[in-house]
């Protein structure tokens, strides 16, 4: 088996998550968050919509952790965020975890937008 070093550039990864909790870079962070090139802030939820469209230019994708479960991310904020040129993809927040840290180690475009467990 090969190992490579991951090496990430301007954002951080999400290390573990738990009931109300997620800890990115080392830090942990308590309730919803967002993190990305911007780096990592608490998030309101989906009515924090400024937050997200902030990141256009920034990201290509987006990927919405909507919790232990999948939901669907309200249509007037995906129209919005696709309208600023941002893909949005919505799933359960582990799933959402795991998915950004492989995008993100690939050097790809990509935030976190995530609901806690």
């Amino acid at each position: 088996m090969r190992l490579n070093e991951i090496a990430y550039t301007d954002a951080k990864p999400v290390e573990g998550y738990g009931p109300g909790f997620f800890r990115v870079g080392g830090e942990v962070y308590h309730g919803a968050l967002i993190t990305g090139p911007s780096g990592t802030q608490a998030w309101s939820g989906y009515e924090d919509k400024q937050a997200l469209i902030a990141l256009a230019g920034r990201i290509d994708v987006l990927f919405v952790g909507t919790g232990a479960e999948i939901t669907h991310v309200p249509a007037d904020l995906r129209r919005e965020l696709e309208d600023a040129g941002v893909g949005v993809e919505s799933m359960s927040s582990p799933a959402a975890c795991r998915t950004y840290n492989v995008l993100l180690s690939e050097g790809r475009r990509v935030a976190l937008a995530v609901l806690p467990v």
